[in-house]
């Protein structure tokens, strides 16, 4: 039998998963009561209230089984304190192309939202800077085009 796959993540995407549950098992009540008053109303097959409400409750349902999976298949990683490119900690890179320098944090696919600069440890970029060092110059095999950054610094 195989070993279970875990997903990495930071310990503070962890919590972030851990804060959306609570808030979105603390609006269930609601939720439930809406669909019991919409139900209460009559004929269900053109009580858009009832459907709407039951839409809704049923979305809700579907996030907390995603998180709640996302949850059951998270590693908690902790970064080491060395030049080392891992999952949590910041790299600034200077684009070789442009000069063009950027930081942005390793952080576990589930946590990538690219306008924080936090990128995903299996993206391109991600991929290319794990294992690397301050110094390291790396290719990156992007969908549309193969380019190089420096790592300029590694930092928790």
């Amino acid at each position: 039998m195989s070993e279970p796959y875990f997903n990495e993540i930071t310990a503070e995407g962890y919590h972030h998963i851990e804060a959306e549950i609570t808030a979105l098992k603390s609006q269930r009540p609601t939720l439930i009561k809406a669909l019991a008053e919409a139900s209460a109303l009559g004929d269900r097959s053109e009580n858009a209230e009832y459907t709407s409400a039951k839409r809704d409750l049923r979305h809700l349902e579907s996030r907390l089984h995603f998180l709640n999976k996302q949850l059951q298949y998270a590693k908690i990683v902790t970064p080491t304190d060395d030049a080392v490119v891992e999952i949590g900690k910041q790299v600034t890179v200077t684009f070789v192309d442009d000069g063009e320098q950027e930081t942005y944090q390793i952080v576990g696919k589930q946590e990538a939202d690219i306008k924080a600069n936090k990128i995903s440890l299996v993206s391109p970029l991600g991929a290319a800077l794990m294992g690397k060092t301050n110094g390291d110059v790396v290719s990156v095999q992007a969908p549309n085009a193969t380019y190089q950054v420096q790592i300029v610094a590694v930092t928790l």
